[in-house]
């Protein structure tokens, strides 16, 4: 079994470093287009294989696909940051043409691969995989649910002082400050946590959570990597050992939560078809606000999408 990561970033690497470590694949061949980097990257993480016992053989390559021919899942972090002065439809088509590249290669050398998209903008790259490949969509999903989900209980841990293993959480719609975290599906060790937090302070953690990734740029000027690398590597891990694990992925709705043709995050089973299933929570009509408003935030930046494709054809 094969895992490809393409990007070989702080992102993507630490994500083959996870898979590698966890022996997700016999084999993990992480892909980028700066020589050396990820050959580089690839023999310190195998160097690391006699010291903390693990067999996955990482294989690093520069701009060649063909090593990375009948991957099971292909993860693409590749994309560039958003930069000073960048307007976020500057960033989407930068990295819209990026990600289409990507996908082209893959559909090629892995046309059974499930296709995991941590590139951002999320949603809108995540939507540009899916129609570049034409997968069905439980073949093309993007991580972001299950990065947002871990700031939001570790933020959680902090403030009850329990261990985050006994947190379970939830939350919906598109990465980014429209997301909706749902207290009410959240419990430490089946406890609710409205029973553990008040009010105040379970909205003061929700609002933190939105704006994670914020924090952590204005902390250290950059993106964060290891939260990040780690979510798409278990994602990775749950699919190619079809682990049937339930986890928020970003996936193209067809009617569920009351949406139609829009990638959002909802609660799904991921196994070795990609989307097993997708799961349709019963959501107050609060909670449905605020998933149909997160909705129409991710519409636009894909209706930016359709735009540049329609322009380039």
């Amino acid at each position: 079994m094969k895992i490809t990561v393409v990007g070989a970033g702080n992102v993507g690497a630490t994500c083959a470093d996870v898979l590698a470590h966890r022996d997700a694949a016999h084999e993990i061949v992480l892909l980028d287009i700066k020589p050396g980097i990820a050959e580089g990257k690839a023999l310190d993480i195998w160097q690391s294989a006699p010291i903390d016992r693990f067999n996955s053989r990482p294989i690093g390559v520069t701009n060649n696909y063909l090593p990375t021919a009948n991957s099971s899942v292909v993860v693409i972090t590749s994309g560039l940051p958003r930069k000073p002065g960048m307007s976020r439809d500057d960033l989407i088509e930068t990295n819209s043409v990026i990600v289409k590249h990507v996908t082209e290669q893959i559909i090629q050398y892995s046309p059974c691969a499930v296709i995991i998209v941590v590139s951002n903008p999320l949603d809108v790259m995540t939507y540009q995989a899916y129609i570049t490949s034409k997968f069905p969509r439980t073949r093309v999903l993007g991580m972001a649910g299950i990065l947002d989900t871990g700031r939001y209980k570790a933020f959680i841990a902090d403030e009850l002082n329990v261990s985050p293993k006994d947190i379970s959480a939830l939350l919906l719609g598109g990465h980014g400050d429209t997301m909706v975290p749902l207290p009410r599906y959240t419990t430490v060790s089946g406890i609710p946590i409205t029973e553990l937090l008040p009010e105040e302070r379970i909205n003061a953690i929700v609002e933190r959570t939105r704006f994670g990734g914020g924090e952590l740029v204005k902390l250290m000027g950059t993106s964060a990597w290891y939260a990040p690398g780690s979510a798409a590597a278990r994602m990775a891990e749950a699919i190619i050992r079809n682990h049937k694990r339930v986890f928020p992925c970003c996936v193209k709705l067809e009617g569920e939560y009351g949406l139609e043709n829009i990638f959002v995050g909802v609660p799904v089973v991921l196994g070795r078809n990609g989307i097993e299933r997708i799961i349709e929570l019963k959501l107050t009509h609060e909670e449905t606000a605020l998933l149909h408003a997160s909705a129409k935030s991710v519409k636009e930046t894909m209706d930016v999408l359709d735009k540049l494709e329609e322009k380039n054809r």
